[in-house]
């Protein structure tokens, strides 16, 4: 996710009138976003990193496995085909016998190669960057 602030403060709308914004922009920086949704329950949760490493994948579904769906006999992930997104990660990042302990639970389906993933995760990212 890029950060961005106004470069121009917005003028307020007069009544009756759309707001206007200015589509000049300065780059505050990036941030990665994972997000993790379970519709049928109304749950998601979203953790900020500063990068995206298989590091920081491989924290995020241990604590997917451990601390969010403990009980799961298998947790589905659909997910995006960025390079860091794989069993593999798992198994570079923890002793073998953690990382298959992790993995076991774990069902990897992904979106098509170019496909819009954003598309159907946008709704959720945005309740949860607009709070």
């Amino acid at each position: 996710m890029q950060l961005t602030s106004e470069t121009r403060h917005p003028l307020p709308a007069r009544p009756g009138q759309p707001a206007c914004h200015d589509s000049e922009y300065k780059r505050e920086g990036t941030a990665n976003l994972f997000l993790f949704v379970q519709p049928l329950r109304g749950w998601r949760h979203v953790n900020v990193t500063c990068q995206r490493t298989k590091r920081d994948f491989a924290e995020q579904m241990r604590r997917l496995v451990d601390e969010y769906f403990p009980t799961a006999e298998r947790i589905r992930l659909v997910m995006d085909h960025l390079n860091t997104h794989t069993p593999a990660a798992l198994y570079g990042v923890f002793p073998p016998e953690e990382a298959r302990r992790i993995t076991r639970k774990l069902e990897f389906h992904y979106t098509p190669k170019h496909g819009s993933w954003l598309i159907h995760g946008r709704p959720c990212l945005l309740q949860a960057t607009n709070r």
